[in-house]
């Protein structure tokens, strides 16, 4: 089966649907902010069902790893693979349907539908973007990208368990998922950021060379991935060795990738700060291995300090890149991204003070919405008008 994706040589004055960093950050930015808002809600009222995902906290995990999460991922590779590949990725009508089953998704749960038509759509929307990615990959050849079509198989097998569960063909298999969904966004970010932050650094510094190593860039990856399988294989000691090895190697991935010269700009800053949550999630899981702290501190460091501070950063400075604008914040977003890293320690360090766990889960959620409507005010408009360069995309 062969798609024809043919680019418009001009754009109109409403380009949502022009490249897929559009829709999925701007509407993945507003879903980050309304799925805290009503968690929020749910947590102030005592509600603790909903009516497809039955339990509240279980909404909430999903929507914000599978609805979210996902979105900003497919956001930046339908975006990134056209320039890897030098071929259109979705645009206009196909990526509006891509993007109309993604908002399905959302919203579906909280109809009276079937439960199989729910979960069917909710399901449907990675395999579109798998597709959306990989004509592309195909066509040019670039095979180093087949990786990220594996990764999102795998992600739909991790949405999938949790639907199971709750169409009732599974037991247990809902957190499995999950923690599954977790891992994988873990191993993308890790994957996206080697590529990324580096180069951000290396363009914008000028006169600097980021220090990679080539058996660091092989050990990363395949220490995260032993950490995942020996995690899901009830290996937990072995888990946590691998977490020990996978948060040094981040490290050091940091490290040969720092400059103090960054320290003045905000659009690196906070991609390498955000960075960091990775190593100490990590360094956490493995303390959590041998020791009797709680495991969720990994898990929020990783969920809400990394993915949180990762996501408006990388957002902020491709969605400037790629609608031709200079690379400059306002203060309020600068603002945005302080409350943002601060959101994420908060949350990550509630377990270690039980006393103070709902005020300052009430402070980690209101920063972490701060800093969403912060980055809503000046990138909406950014990422409805067209270029400024006059060219499509």
């Amino acid at each position: 089966m062969q798609i024809q994706i043919q680019e418009p040589r001009n754009s109109s004055s409403f380009a949502l649907f022009n490249l897929g960093f559009r829709p999925f950050f701007l509407f993945g930015a507003i879903s980050a902010l309304l799925l805290m808002l009503i968690w929020l809600i749910m947590l102030s009222t005592g509600q603790a069902s909903q009516s497809y995902y039955q339990l509240s906290y279980i909404w909430h995990g999903h929507e914000m790893l599978f609805g979210y999460t996902v979105a900003i991922i497919a956001g930046f590779l339908l975006t990134a693979v056209k320039n890897w590949t030098s071929q259109q990725t979705p645009h206009g009508s196909w990526l509006a349907i891509i993007f109309a089953v993604w908002v399905a998704g959302r919203i579906l749960p909280f109809t009276a539908l079937p439960p199989l038509v729910i979960a069917a759509t909710d399901m449907l929307f990675l395999p579109l973007v798998i597709v959306g990615i990989g004509i592309p990959i195909v066509r040019s050849g670039n095979h180093r990208n087949l990786m990220f079509m594996a990764i999102l198989s795998v992600m739909t097998l991790a949405n999938g368990l949790m639907h199971a569960q709750i169409l009732g063909y599974t037991e247990n298999t809902m957190l499995q998922g999950m923690q599954l969904q977790l891992g994988l966004v873990i191993l993308i970010i890790m994957i996206l950021g080697g590529r990324v932050i580096p180069f951000f650094t290396e363009r914008a510094l000028g006169n600097f060379t980021a220090r990679k190593y080539t058996w660091l860039e092989y050990m990363t990856p395949a220490v995260t991935v032993a950490w995942l399988v020996s995690h899901f294989a009830g290996y937990l000691q072995l888990a946590g060795i691998m977490a020990a090895l996978a948060a040094a190697s981040q490290f050091l991935r940091l490290y040969g990738w720092f400059h103090p010269r960054l320290l003045r700009n905000p659009l690196l800053w906070i991609l390498q700060l955000a960075y960091l949550f990775i190593p100490l999630g990590f360094a956490l899981y493995a303390a959590s291995a041998f020791t009797g702290i709680s495991p969720y501190l990994a898990t929020h460091a990783f969920a809400a300090g990394a993915i949180g501070s990762i996501t408006i950063g990388m957002m902020a400075r491709v969605s400037l890149g790629h609608t031709g604008r200079p690379l400059k914040l306002t203060n309020w977003v600068k603002v945005g991204f302080g409350f943002m890293i601060v959101s994420g320690l908060i949350r990550s360090l509630l377990p270690l003070a039980p006393d103070l766990y709902v005020p300052a889960l009430h402070a980690s959620a209101l920063f972490w919405m701060i800093a969403w409507m912060l980055f809503l005010i000046p990138y909406t408009p950014v990422l409805l008008q067209p270029r400024l360069d006059g060219q499509y995309g």
